[in-house]
């Protein structure tokens, strides 16, 4: 599933940078290759919800800001969630150079 708000041209893998919003606090770090939003924002600093880090329960979900991340399994989101730019974090990878998503949402 893949949740598209901004057009970005496409990445390679470990250039550019994710960006986290989180209890209003803004964190931004490199975006690493294959690394999920949840795993981005650990490595951040920040402490992100989550619960079962498969998809399955929604803890995690946060609001794609700008650019593209596809979901490597989603049984938690509605479609319309989706298409508003609502992700899962703990299974969405970056599509795109630099990637924002909120937790505040």
């Amino acid at each position: 599933m893949t949740a598209d708000p901004m057009p970005v041209p496409p990445a390679d893998d470990g250039d550019g940078q994710v960006t986290i919003v989180l209890e209003r606090k803004k964190v931004s770090v490199p975006r690493m290759a294959n690394e999920t939003l949840l795993e981005s924002a650990r490595r951040a600093g920040l402490s992100p919800p989550f619960s079962c880090e498969a998809g399955n329960c929604g803890t995690c979900m946060g609001k794609l800001l700008a650019g593209r991340a596809t979901m490597r399994a989603n049984d938690a989101l509605e479609p319309d969630e989706v298409e508003e730019g609502y992700i899962l974090t703990c299974q969405a990878v970056p599509e795109t150079p630099s990637v924002s998503v909120s937790y505040d949402e």
